[in-house]
């Protein structure tokens, strides 16, 4: 549930970020400094309970979602139906993040899919209704529209009253770490992806987008505790597609990433459907939590399988650790219509949701991670 709050807070990566300057509409996030009215301020104590955070993967809008979306509006683009199955979970998180891996379009568009991706502006309205807070912006489709898409998207993402982080548009703007003040308790997010398809950053603009160097995403984690985090969260564009394995360079990465301790958690994308989780030196990392809401134009079946990733934090000793890791097998139904489920509420299972389901739970436990405590919540 979003409400305004009277205070607006920019907070942006290290090294390339975006900057949301617009209000906060989300009782879930505080803001340091705010003036103190109706109890909402960033001065609060912290929860003793901790904190729930929701993770999800890759919002990929190809223009059979944006028919979809112009059917249930009547005519005008409205996505929130497509995403109603997924709002129970995700409104009722402390903190959630999604990954908006596509640029967003003017109002008259054009609108264009795989392989250069512009997406309707209506798509942060609709991730905003469903409750998210914050999304990741770094990714492989960063650049499609080049830096006039990045301008656009972090300026629709702050009308929209929702936070970005891993694309920048200006070089000031991304030296300040995104840090979202979540019941009292400082929370840093950083995000990186391997890279643009081809393209290249514009000269003397490496701002624009962050690209995926451990050593870099250490920097920036190291930075946000610097300026108070005492989470940080790393969203990282990496892997292959439609691969469920993680490759050498994710194992690695993962590996040196929670060694340090400037990271207490990282949630991947870009392979389109569903990776393991693992735990790694005592913390998560969920390596691809798979499409969120995509409609290829080839349906693979595992490509409309996904998971939302839900975590729980509470204290330990002077600072803050994962206590309880869920996962949330997710479906998109291509209908019609087309609808995004989410597989632990909603209807009874039928062939399709239990095949899913089952798919799901044996890719992402197939790293020992429920002998390390990850598990399926029931209904």
């Amino acid at each position: 549930m979003r409400r305004p709050l009277l205070a607006t807070f920019c907070a942006t990566v290290l090294l390339a970020a975006g900057c949301a300057t617009g209000s906060v509409a989300d009782p879930k996030i505080t803001v340091p400094n705010a003036p103190q009215t109706n109890n909402l301020s960033g001065s609060a104590k912290p929860d003793d309970q901790g904190f729930t955070v929701v993770a999800t993967g890759d919002v990929l809008i190809h223009p059979a979602l944006t028919d979809q979306a112009t059917q249930d509006g009547g005519g005008k683009r409205d996505y929130r139906q497509i995403f109603a199955g997924v709002k129970p979970t995700i409104s009722s998180a402390d903190l959630a993040i999604c990954h908006l891996e596509v640029p967003l379009a003017p109002p008259d568009g054009p609108f264009k899919g795989y392989p250069e991706f512009s997406a309707p502006p209506e798509v942060a309205d609709a991730l905003a209704d469903v409750g998210y807070d914050d999304c990741s912006t770094a990714s492989n489709h960063t650049l499609d529209m080049g830096e006039a898409g990045v301008t656009r998207t972090l300026d629709v993402l702050d009308k929209a009253g929702i936070k970005h982080t891993g694309s920048a548009r200006s070089s000031e703007e991304a030296k300040k770490p995104l840090i979202l003040d979540v019941k009292g308790i400082k929370i840093g997010h950083v995000s990186y992806t391997f890279g643009f398809n081809g393209k290249q950053l514009p000269a003397g603009k490496p701002w624009l987008s962050n690209t995926l160097k451990a050593d870099d995403v250490i920097a920036a984690a190291k930075a946000a505790k610097g300026q108070g985090a005492q989470v940080v969260i790393a969203s990282l564009h990496w892997g292959t597609e439609f691969v469920h394995e993680p490759t050498a360079a994710q194992k690695r990465d993962a590996q040196k990433l929670l060694a340090d301790p400037n990271i207490d958690l990282i949630i991947g994308h870009h392979a389109h459907v569903v990776q393991p989780f693992e735990k790694i030196n005592g913390k998560w990392v969920a390596y691809g939590l798979g499409n969120h809401i995509a409609k290829h134009s080839e349906p693979r079946g595992v490509s409309e399988e996904g998971a939302i990733a839900r975590f729980h934090f509470a204290r330990n000793g002077n600072g803050w650790a994962v206590d309880k890791a869920e996962y949330l097998p997710t479906l998109i139904d291509l209908g019609p219509p087309i609808r995004l489920l989410d597989l632990t509420q909603g209807s009874p299972a039928d062939s399709r949701r239990t095949e899913a389901v089952n798919r799901t739970e044996g890719i992402i436990l197939s790293r020992k991670a429920g002998d390390q405590g990850l598990i399926r919540p029931s209904k």
